[in-house]
C-alpha cells in the first residue's frame, strides 16, 4: 500500500464506521513527532553537533549527547532520564542568549545537518495530507524554536513543542511548561484541537515512540512509524498500520543493522568529545 492509499483508505474506512456526513479537510489534523518519525535519531542531539562546531558546547556536553542518541537509535525509544538531562543541558547553553540569536543559529545548523536527516516516507505522508488540504503538525519534546524551523522548512502548518521561558528577549534557562513529552503532548493537541476546529476522531498522528501512546490514541486514525518494540507490539494489537522507514534505508540502502550505526555514532561522539578535550589541553 502507498502512503497516498494509506491515507485516503483510513480517512475512508473511518467515515464509512462512523456513518456521518464529509468532515471539511480543513478541519482534519495529521500530528507528526520529530525525533526518528519525522527525523532520523534526536533532533536535539543534531543540533548540539552543531553548537558544539561553534563552540557554544564543551566536548563533555557532545559526548553525554552522543551517548544518548546512541541509545535512541538502538533501541528506538526515549529513555525519560535522559531526556529530561538532555533538556536541562539545553536550556544551560542559551542561557542568556537572544532568540533571535538561537533561532539563526538553529536555522544554519538544520540546512547543515538536519536537512539529510529527514525520512523521505514519512514527508510524503506529510505531504499527502497537506495536499488534501489537512492540517499537519509537529509534536515534540524539542525546543519549540527549532521545531518551528522544521515545520516551515517542510512546508506545515506549525508546531508544538517544549517552550522555555525568555525575558527582556533573552533565555532564563527555566522552561515556561512542562517539556513536551507522553500525556503532554496529547493534551496540547486537544487544545490546538478546539483552538483550531479540528476534528480528532478524524485525524491523524504518526510516532516512533511507546512514550506517544496517549497522542496516538488521542486521534481516529493512528499510525506507527519507525516503530519501537512496545509501540510495535501496542500497534499490532490496537491494528494500527505500521511503516518503519528506518530498517529499510539502514539495511537496504546503507547495508549495516541499526544497532552498529547506533555504537558508531556513540564511538564517534566520544572520540570527537577526546580529541577537542586533548586540543585544548594543547
Amino acid at each position: 500500500m502507498t502512503a497516498s492509499d494509506h491515507v485516503k483508505n483510513q480517512a475512508d474506512l473511518r467515515q464509512s464506521a462512523a456513518n456521518e456526513p464529509l468532515i471539511e479537510s480543513q478541519n482534519i489534523g495529521a500530528f507528526f513527532d520529530i525525533d526518528n518519525t519525522i527525523m532520523r535519531g534526536a533532533s536535539i542531539f543534531h543540533l548540539a553537533r552543531g553548537l558544539f562546531a561553534r563552540k557554544f558546547l564543551s566536548a563533555t556536553d557532545l559526548a553525554n549527547f552522543a551517548i544518548a542518541q546512541g541509545k535512541f537509535l538502538t533501541y528506538g525509544s526515549e529513555n525519560l532520564s535522559d531526556m529530561a538531562r538532555i533538556t536541562e543541558n539545553a536550556l544551560s547553553f542559551v542561557t542568556g542568549r537572544s532568540v533571535e540569536q538561537v533561532t539563526a543559529l538553529s536555522e544554519e545548523i538544520f540546512d547543515e545537518i538536519m536537512a539529510d536527516k529527514i525520512w523521505p516516507g514519512t514527508v510524503q505522508l506529510a505531504q499527502i495530507h497537506l495536499a488534501a488540504g489537512h492540517q499537519v503538525w509537529l509534536v515534540s519534546a524539542a525546543p519549540i524554536e527549532l521545531a518551528n524551523i522544521i515545520a516551515t522548512k517542510l512546508g506545515l502548518s506549525g508546531a508544538i513543542a517544549t517552550v522555555s521561558e525568555i525575558e527582556n528577549g533573552k533565555y532564563t534557562g527555566k522552561l515556561k511548561s512542562p517539556p513536551m513529552h507522553g500525556e503532554q503532548k496529547a493534551l496540547a493537541v486537544s487544545q490546538l484541537a478546539e483552538e483550531k476546529g479540528i476534528n480528532l476522531d478524524h485525524s491523524f498522528a504518526y510516532s516512533d515512540s511507546s512514550n506517544d501512546i496517549p497522542l496516538l490514541s488521542s486521534v481516529g486514525n493512528p499510525t506507527a512509524i519507525n516503530p519501537d518494540s512496545t509501540l510495535r507490539n501496542h500497534a499490532n494489537s490496537h491494528n494500527w498500520p505500521i511503516h518503519d522507514f528506518r530498517r529499510q534505508r539502514l539495511v537496504k540502502r546503507y547495508g549495516i543493522p541499526v544497532g552498529a550505526t547506533a555504537i558508531a555514532l556513540v564511538g564517534a561522539g566520544a572520540g570527537l568529545a577526546i580529541a577537542a578535550s586533548r586540543r585544548s589541553r594543547a
